[in-house]
């Protein structure tokens, strides 16, 4: 007769396996973040994935965070388009080359201002995005998430992203 998931020698089955599974994972980071993932993290991540969704919360946000880059990129994209037909427009309306070239030299400097506020607002929105993300894993209980801007801290993060990502894709007993 086959046991049913939800009885507690299944779970604890799932348990074991999550954990091992996590803790191959561990073993395989960097040393300078090995140490930033004991084994009471890893455990209560393993219970913590007990809960399917889990799996869906990080796949969701996954998706919205494509979704953004995407769209953060087309903005680049439409930035870098308008000034090489600002360019373009500047060489057809100025018939000498040296007024070409005073008009070029004053329209790059201030497309290159341009594109850097551009950019410094581009990775305002991506940072909001990760605060965001680690909002809802730390409001869904997920061992490890907190906001935090902290490299060290984000790095270790993504790292356990990385780790339920892998997992959700095993055919876990």
């Amino acid at each position: 007769m086959e046991e049913a998931n939800s009885t507690p020698e299944a779970l604890q089955r799932k348990l074991y396996f999550l954990l091992e599974q996590l803790q191959v994972m561990a073993r395989e980071l960097p040393p300078k973040y090995q140490m930033r993932v004991p084994i009471e993290l890893l455990s209560g991540l393993a219970n913590c994935l007990l809960n399917e969704t889990v799996f869906e919360i990080v796949k969701g946000l996954m998706e919205i965070q494509h979704v953004t880059e995407k769209h953060l990129f087309q903005q680049r994209l439409h930035i870098i388009n308008k000034h090489t037909l600002e360019i373009r427009d500047m060489i057809n309306s100025t018939p000498s080359p040296e007024q070409q070239e005073v008009k070029r030299n004053i329209l790059l400097r201030r497309q290159k201002e341009e594109l850097k506020q551009t950019d410094m607002k581009l990775v305002i929105q991506l940072d909001q995005k990760v605060s965001d993300q680690q909002d809802t894993l730390e409001k869904a209980g997920v061992p490890g998430f907190f906001v935090t801007s902290k490299p060290i801290e984000v790095k270790v993060q993504m790292y356990l992203l990385d780790f339920i990502l892998r997992l959700s894709k095993m055919n876990i007993p």
